[in-house]
């Protein structure tokens, strides 16, 4: 009986130190290696220039939408068919509704690339 006890006291004590040995080997993460750094700093690099271009082609959207409902406030007042002012006012909103989603797109693309940023920050600290 006190064998198996002094057994299972001793058992119990080789678990406890394994596993605080597994939680601290897990705890020290390693170094990131350089060509993981190279290849997330392309990736930043290439996600500034998508982005830069988005907001291009967004801020171009924006000013088209601007243009088409100027020329539906023409054609409104030069008395265009009631069935071509209400495609145009279709056009519009739907125009309207592409800008905000792109805009939207962009903003979480700017915020993600931010996140890897830090990331890459964090990781050229651990080297």
């Amino acid at each position: 009986m006190k064998m198996r006890q002094t057994l299972i006291r001793s058992s119990f004590l080789i678990l406890t130190l394994l596993a605080a040995g597994v939680v601290m080997a897990s705890a020290q993460t390693p170094a990131s290696s350089p060509t993981d750094i190279r290849k997330d700093r392309r990736d930043i690099r290439h996600d500034r220039k998508d982005i830069r271009s988005d907001r291009r082609e967004l801020n171009a959207d924006a000013r088209d939408r601007r243009t088409d409902v100027r020329d539906y406030r023409d054609d409104k007042k030069d008395g265009a068919s009631k069935q071509e002012l209400r495609s145009d006012r279709r056009d519009i909103a739907s125009d309207t509704r592409d800008v905000r989603h792109d805009r939207r797109d962009v903003r979480r693309d700017v915020r993600d690339r931010r996140v890897d940023r830090r990331d890459l920050r964090r990781d050229r600290r651990g080297r």
